[in-house]
């Protein structure tokens, strides 16, 4: 339910709902809020990360409704109603998410930094192969259906997350697995 208060004309704040890793939540925030501020400084969860804050790098990346957003570019009032999940939000209890799992296997991180968005970008981008959505390296005439993810694929689709580590071979290898 969206209501508005303000002074004048000026509507400044918004009432809204979200559901974040599964919980519901009622928020009252500022229309210039954007999801990634909302997400760290009203919520506490600090996963998704402030990187460049121009939706280029990719630490801020969370799944919205299942679907991969630059959340520094999102204000929160645009998600009302939605389902938002972050990084905090894949693992079932203790039992990490087979991506999570993947990356500590294939060492897809080095100082940490862009992994949340990674991991959430990924798994986003295993779901999109998984649903059949081509990329601009998925070949023409591919047969309906999961689009296979070959190496070429995962750096397509994770072409927006930068690691200034250069882990990228063990991410995409990490996806690979995942996606198995």
């Amino acid at each position: 339910m969206r209501s508005t208060e303000g002074t004048g004309d000026a509507e400044t704040t918004t009432a809204l709902t979200l559901h974040i890793n599964g919980e519901r939540r009622a928020q009252v925030v500022d229309n210039r809020t954007t999801l990634l501020d909302l997400l760290r400084e009203e919520v506490r969860l600090t996963g998704a990360k402030k990187g460049c804050d121009h939706g280029q790098c990719g630490a801020c990346t969370v799944l919205l409704d299942g679907h991969r957003v630059n959340s520094c570019l999102m204000f929160a009032v645009a998600a009302d109603g939605a389902h938002v999940t972050t990084v905090e939000g894949l693992a079932d209890g203790d039992a990490l998410h087979p991506l999570q799992e993947a990356f500590i296997a294939h060492d897809g991180f080095q100082c940490g930094f862009c992994t949340p968005g990674q991991i959430c970008s990924g798994v986003g981008a295993i779901a999109e192969a998984q649903a059949g959505w081509p990329s601009a390296v998925t070949p023409d005439g591919a047969p309906d259906g999961p689009v296979e993810l070959t190496g070429g694929e995962v750096r397509e689709r994770m072409s927006g997350n930068i690691c200034r580590c250069g882990a990228y071979v063990n991410i995409i290898d990490a996806v690979r697995e995942a996606a198995r």
